[in-house]
């Protein structure tokens, strides 16, 4: 018998309510053998399990339960990998699929994949205000992290101008504040300040909340994370505190009586549908008739029998005439679609017009985000780097100091290689930003106790900026003093009367934040690289996705010989800040 294939089950759960989630989704949860998700969504399915292995991870950390899904799936396991609302919308349903084809995964050969699709939140939430999404309508997350808001302002523009109902997700978090005020900006170009607005809070769970607002009042409430906001389009209404959209059906029925004026048959003729397709076109042939009637007329129809010419304005168009009628609208809407096909702007064949083949596609231009610092050991920029600094990230990009002693650039480019080769012309040390290690090396009492400074530059060759199961602060300090904090972070090496002193797992931040421990002193120069090497890689392959080290060193017990040794316990306070 050949080995076992793994199968993975990509599950939208709905809003969170047990009977939300349809009866496949509780199947597929139930029979899995493992389950991967976000805390707050294991917790809102926990009724279903029945002793899964469970591996739960907190926000941001998409694609490590995305890669460890895949990584049991291979094993021959059957895992299930759970989103809120529809896996394939904002899901997780995408980004296995993109994991799995980093892996050059082929459906015939590879894990088995099911996506079980659940109820979205522009559903679950639209059912709790009414029916405000009767009809055209789209949905747009305005979380920039993953797209440019260069991209989504276009979307919320484009919607807007179009008519269409909008639900906006991830409309505001605690760091991201103007979105949703910027695109209140937008839609007030295009929809009326009394336009219907719905709130929805955590729909269907313990602490819902519905409201029904304005768009120009509609920043008066709290909107979070949590929150969907449902935007009607030109026709929405408030009838009894519901958000109506009508479908239509009042442009061809009477809905307040039995008796309709138009019978079956005729309901569909397109002469009960001046506002379709087809009767723009019978319109528009009519009017090139008429205007072919017009221009074949005899010469001499100015009446004086001198075969001159038409007058100026009778030889222009009908519709520029000043003495004819306007134009009906189906000519113009046909004309405008036919000058942006011939631009290349829209295709789809238009009254026989052609896209245009050699419109270039727009390069898709991405935020790029790459740390820079003078050295390891340098902490001071000169005039002409900071001012490349400022060069490249212009009028829409940004530059973020830390307190890991560099400056995060953000830059919208479509050649980020470009980017860092000037950086490293002018002597900047770049490093990716996320999941990787990073060495934090003091400024070795600027540069005046310099001893250990080659094993410190040595440290981050080996090992800086590569990648982790989770972010790994190493820091290095020149002096006994410690005075840049080595002994507080997840691996700290302490240069002291000519040897070296390690310590591991400190925690920086958080209530329980704590030093390091430390586990050796009198580390020889020629041995302090390779002992670091080892305990790093030991961390890289032993680590659980997300696993932070101070963490792994407590689960393991020991690393590299050297053992974890349990610590007094804080106290436990009350935060002020409210989290």
């Amino acid at each position: 018998m050949g080995e076992k294939r793994g199968k993975l089950l990509v599950i939208g759960f709905g809003p969170g309510a047990f009977e939300h989630i349809t009866e496949r989704a509780r199947n597929a949860i139930q029979e899995s053998e493992v389950v991967i998700g976000y805390n707050t969504y294991v917790d809102l399915i926990r009724d279903l399990l029945t002793g899964q292995e469970i591996v739960r991870t907190g926000m941001t950390e998409e694609v490590s339960r995305a890669q460890e899904a895949v990584r049991q799936a291979e094993m021959g396991k059957k895992v299930a990998v759970i989103s809120s609302g529809d896996a394939g919308v904002y899901g997780m349903a995408g980004l296995v699929y993109e994991v799995l084809i980093g892996k050059g995964w082929k459906s015939a050969t590879g894990v088995e994949i099911e996506v079980i699709p659940g109820i979205s939140a522009i559903n679950s939430c639209a059912s709790l205000l009414g029916a405000p999404v009767m009809h055209d309508a789209c949905t747009i997350s305005l979380s920039d992290h993953l797209t440019p808001w260069t991209i989504i302002a276009k979307r919320v523009e484009a919607a807007a101008s179009a008519d269409f109902v909008i639900a906006l997700y991830n409309p505001r978090s605690g760091r991201r504040t103007r979105q949703i005020v910027e695109s209140q900006r937008i839609l007030l170009k295009y929809r009326s300040p009394d336009t219907p607005v719905g709130l929805v809070k955590s729909a269907y769970r313990d602490r819902q909340q519905v409201e029904i607002t304005t768009l120009s009042r509609m920043l008066d409430h709290d909107i979070g994370m949590l929150t969907t906001v449902i935007i009607g389009n030109s026709t929405t209404f408030l009838y009894d505190g519901q958000m109506i959209t009508p479908r239509g059906y009042q442009r061809k029925y009477t809905l307040d009586t039995a008796e309709q004026s138009l019978r079956p048959h005729q309901r569909l003729q397109t002469a009960a549908e001046p506002w379709s397709l087809n009767a723009m076109e019978d319109d528009l042939e009519s009017e090139e008739e008429e205007t072919t009637y017009e221009d074949g007329l005899d010469t001499d129809a100015s009446g004086d029998g001198s075969g001159a010419s038409l007058s100026d304005d009778a030889a222009l168009p009908i519709s520029q005439s000043e003495d004819s009628k306007p134009e009906h609208p189906s000519v113009l809407a046909l004309e405008a679609l036919k000058m942006l096909e011939a631009k290349g702007i829209i295709s789809g064949g238009y009254l026989g017009s052609a896209a245009n083949p050699d419109t270039a596609r727009k390069k898709e231009i991405l935020i790029f985000e790459v740390g820079v610092a003078p050295g390891i050991a340098n902490k001071k920029y000169t005039a002409r780097q900071m001012t490349l600094l400022a060069q490249i990230a212009g009028d829409e990009g940004e530059m973020e100091y830390t307190p890991h002693h560099q400056i995060i650039l953000r830059v919208p480019t479509d050649a980020p290689e470009e980017i860092v080769a000037k950086l490293k012309a002018e002597q900047l040390l770049v490093s990716p930003i996320g999941d990787v290690s990073q060495i934090k090396a003091c400024d070795f009492c600027n540069l005046e106790k310099d001893e250990s400074i080659p094993v410190a530059e040595d440290i981050h060759r080996a090992i800086g900026g590569l990648r982790t199961p989770k972010e790994i602060k190493i820091g290095f300090n020149g002096c006994g003093m410690a005075c840049y904090g080595a002994a507080l972070e997840d691996i700290g090496i302490v240069f002291r009367r000519g040897a070296y002193d390690l310590f591991l797992g400190g925690k920086t931040i958080g209530r329980n934040a704590h030093p390091a421990q430390l586990v050796a002193e009198g580390i020889p120069g020629d041995r302090i690289v390779a002992t670091v090497e080892s305990i790093f890689q030991q961390y890289v392959e032993k680590a659980h996705p997300n696993e932070r080290f101070h963490k792994f060193f407590k689960r393991k017990g020991e690393v590299l010989g050297y053992k974890y040794r349990e610590q007094a316990q804080p106290v436990e306070v009350d935060p002020l800040c409210g989290d």
